[in-house]
């Protein structure tokens, strides 16, 4: 069984790309022409295409499904706030933070940053998960 401590933190790094958000577009049908029309990015006051906000809050998945908790994580909710635009060639880094577990069963809140290569936040939030395989410690005394 997996031992995590509230405090654990995980990160990913990823570069978006246009595959990306190629990807995504065709698993959510979201075509959004904001996302593949520079004109239509012009249009709202943005410099170029930006990716769908989704496609950042899924990198959060990500790091709670493989790394922190790991594997056997179920979400049971997320809160998500989009800050800023994401664009083709940012470089997102996504952490999330272990903040408090209950005390009755292997529920588990997060804190959850991605912020693009200028350290500004582009998303932010909380999520909440179940995992049964895992053993939850308090923080360590400081």
């Amino acid at each position: 069984m997996k031992t995590v401590r509230i405090g654990d933190t995980a990160t990913l790094e990823k570069v978006i790309a246009e595959t990306d958000i190629t990807a995504f577009a065709e698993v959510s049908g979201d075509y959004n022409p904001v996302h593949f029309d520079d004109g239509a990015a012009a249009a709202l006051g943005l410099p170029s295409r930006i990716a769908h906000g989704m496609l950042a809050a899924a990198l959060i998945s990500r790091v709670l499904g493989n790394q922190l908790p790991g594997s056997g994580t179920i979400y049971l909710s997320q809160s998500l706030n989009f800050r800023a635009p994401v664009f083709i060639g940012d470089e997102l880094s996504v952490e999330v933070e272990l903040a408090s577990a209950r005390p009755d069963k292997p529920v588990m809140t997060f804190r959850t940053t991605c912020r693009n290569q200028s350290h500004q936040i582009v998303v932010d939030g909380e999520a909440v998960v179940l995992n049964r395989a895992v053993r939850i410690l308090p923080a360590e005394p400081a």
